[in-house]
């Protein structure tokens, strides 16, 4: 059977013609695509770097990159945190300082998402900026010939108003009007017979996801900018005892880039008293701390003296900086003499919480006065318990029955290489152990105002007491913070925040009223079309159809047409 043709005589059973390069062609396998060169694949990188979608995914990763932070804790912040870590997970902490989970807010790879989301967002901003000018500047739509096709519409046909000449165009004169009052930008469109009004708003929406945008810049620089210049120290505070703000009087200290710690602000801090009060055996909580309180007295240069109290999360400011109390504990007054009685160490030592109910772990390092260096592990026990194993503890976080143990160790502190060591760790590696543990002699046990001798009769060591009231001095563990971005990042933050809400709630809808004069009347459409999802747009087109009917004379409500 031969091929069917059309009338004109083509085959139309037969392949339809193509062009050369279509994909079911013959010669579609040649096709090879056009090399992009160095210029191209940098633009392609540019554009996927600058785009929306990236910014968000940045942002994303930036939010998941900090989380570490939190659960890891940070040289910045908690300097003693880190060394704990480490003495408890000594084999996973070289892996984990390596990879920067110390100082996550620091690490290169932090930097690199940080650096990456600041330029996705400049990229963002200028291009969506110009183009928001520009849209600002325009003209209002023209009104579609054919409202009846956009979703929401409305019609009216009013009675025409003896004596005017123009009834049609009284009514879009009557509706521009009502809708420059609502906030529209309005645009007349005259053509054909008909009048109408272009309107338009809703671009308050476009410019809060743009200052949503550049606040969100300006946080990025901001928190840059001020890191360079902010500082974060701790210093432990024994009752009775002053603190100094100058560098050489720090526990630790972690400044900006361009702090070098010899412009700190002239003041010092006495701790006066610190008060904490624990609810009491018996009672629903016990042994839980009630409330806490560094009582301390600010001496500046040229001022009064004045007394202040610290409370946790409520920090005090003095010149500047930002103090808050991190946490206490107990530091027992030690005294320790050679066998001639001469004094060679007394010193109210802390002693580090190792529970809730304040077993406190403290170290004391005698380098000079006794025939060889000495190292004292104590433990101290405000309300010594025994458990079943013989071993003390601390059942009540008060000083009820306080006992202070020791464990003696000898030989070469490591003080004398010049490598930093911290004072509140004991490296007992190469030492000599003479008391608890595997020797034969217990270990130094002292209560308040008792005295007991050091090994192979090396001197003596007492426990000073305070007070019968108050046998042990308290300490507080102060943070001092200074960061000058801080008021800065409290502004654009909540700049942010209200050009997001903008962006949320802010409806971007035009609106066209368009009037035509017939013999019934004039002939009144109202249509409304929204940019984006905006559920409020047929009640917006209803009712500014009421309103305009109204304001005609007219109390029938406009018919929607399907």
């Amino acid at each position: 059977m031969s091929p069917s043709r059309s009338d004109t005589g083509i085959d139309v059973t037969a392949a339809p013609l193509r062009p050369g390069d279509h994909a079911d062609s013959e010669s579609a396998t040649e096709i090879t695509q056009p090399a992009l060169g160095i210029t191209g694949w940098l633009r392609w990188a540019w554009r996927q770097l600058t785009s929306m979608r990236t910014a968000l995914v940045l942002l994303l990763f930036l939010a998941i990159a900090a989380v570490p932070g939190s659960l890891f804790p940070q040289r910045s912040a908690d300097p003693n945190g880190v060394i704990q870590w480490e003495r408890d997970n000594p084999d996973v902490f070289p892996l984990a300082d390596a990879v920067g989970l110390f100082d996550v807010y620091l690490s290169p790879w932090f930097s690199a998402i940080y650096l990456l989301l600041f330029t996705s967002l400049i990229g963002c901003v200028i291009p969506r900026a110009k183009h928001h000018y520009k849209a600002l500047r325009s003209r209002p739509p023209r009104t579609p010939a054919r409202l009846s096709r956009l979703s929401e519409y409305r019609e009216l046909t009013l009675p025409r108003e003896e004596g005017r000449t123009d009834p049609a165009a009284h009514a879009i004169d009557v509706a521009a009007e009502q809708l420059r009052k609502a906030g529209y930008r309005v645009e007349r469109y005259d053509a054909r017979g008909a009048a109408s009004v272009s309107a338009e708003r809703g671009y308050l929406r476009e410019t809060g996801n743009l200052i949503f945008h550049v606040a969100l810049v300006g946080v990025l620089v901001s928190v840059a900018i001020g890191g360079s210049f902010a500082y974060t120290g701790q210093r432990v505070v024994v009752e009775g005892t002053t603190f100094v703000n100058a560098l050489s009087d720090y526990s630790s200290f972690n400044p900006g880039r361009f702090v070098d710690g010899t412009g700190l602000a002239p003041y010092s801090l006495t701790l006066d008293d610190f008060q904490v009060s624990y609810r009491l055996p018996g009672t629903p909580g016990a042994g839980q701390a009630g409330d806490f309180s560094a009582d301390i007295t600010i001496r500046q240069p040229g001022q009064d003296d004045r007394a202040q109290s610290v409370i946790v999360n409520y920090p005090i400011t003095v010149d500047g900086d930002r103090i808050y109390l991190l946490g206490n504990g107990y530091a027992p007054t030690l005294t320790i003499r050679d066998a001639a009685g001469e004094v060679v160490y007394s010193e109210s030592q802390p002693f580090l919480p190792q529970d809730s109910n304040m077993t406190s772990l403290g170290i004391i390092k005698i380098p000079d006065g006794l025939p060889e260096q000495v190292g004292l592990v104590g433990f101290f026990y405000p309300t010594q318990g025994v458990l079943p194993s013989g071993a003390f503890t601390s059942v009540y976080p008060d000083v009820v029955n306080p006992v202070l143990t020791l464990n003696v160790f000898s030989g070469d502190l490591g003080i004398d290489d010049g490598t930093p060591r911290s004072v509140y760790t004991l490296e007992v590696d190469g030492l000599t152990q003479h008391t608890g543990g595997d020797t034969a002699a217990d270990s130094l046990e002292l209560t308040p105002g008792a005295t007991v001798g050091l090994p192979n009769g090396w001197g003596t060591i007492t426990w000073e007491e305070v007070t019968a009231e108050e046998p042990v001095k308290r300490f507080a563990s102060l943070q001092i913070q200074r960061d000058p971005s801080s008021g800065w990042v409290l502004a654009f933050s909540v700049l942010a925040t209200l050009g997001l809400f903008a962006g949320l709630f802010v409806p971007r809808r035009r609106l066209w009223v368009k009037a035509r004069t017939t013999p019934d009347g004039v002939h009144v459409e109202y249509a409304g079309l929204a940019r984006g999802e905006d559920p409020a747009l047929a009640r917006a087109v209803d009712e500014f159809a009421t309103r305009h009917a109204h304001a005609l004379g007219v109390d029938q409500p406009a018919k929607d047409t399907p």
